[in-house]
């Protein structure tokens, strides 16, 4: 039985299985890692499906995915990957990566509220100054309509 793995591009990601839970998963086999193949196979308790992705993009993408979940939410059991890129499993992953722009866009728009939070408490000193000077320059007037008044 041969499953295709669809990815929705709206603005998530949904993927489209008839195999069942994804906890029961016990082996992932990447198939032929070395070639740009979208075939890859999951071994469920009760059953082994082959899988075709839309493209070898896609396949890595849902491989690399599925293993980074599966290391940060399977607590009993993780599922065993082979045959797969070890790009797809380690460090330097797409995912690290788009974390680490998102950090760095996050410190960026941080530093950028910081700066404006200092140009506004400099505006608003500046105009405190001005109301100051206005008031002193209002009460010199009045004192001198005053003074001629008389």
């Amino acid at each position: 039985m041969r499953n295709e793995v669809e990815i929705l591009r709206n603005k998530k990601q949904h993927i489209k299985d008839r195999s069942g839970p994804l906890i029961s998963c016990g082996r992932v086999n990447g198939v032929e890692p070395n070639r740009d193949c979208p075939e890859f196979d999951l071994v469920f308790d009760n059953a082994f499906d082959q899988w075709v992705a839309s493209s070898a993009g896609e396949k890595c993408t849902f491989i690399q995915i599925l293993h980074h979940t599966c290391q940060r939410y399977s607590v009993e059991r993780k599922p065993e990957f082979f045959n797969c890129q070890s790009k797809l499993l380690g460090g330097n992953s797409i995912l690290h990566s788009a974390a680490d722009s998102v950090t760095s866009a996050v410190q960026k728009a941080s530093q950028a509220l910081n700066e404006r939070g200092e140009r506004l408490g400099r505006a608003e000193e500046k105009t405190g100054d001005m109301m100051n000077s206005a008031q002193q320059f209002a009460d010199t007037a009045h004192k001198l309509a005053m003074k001629h008044k008389s």
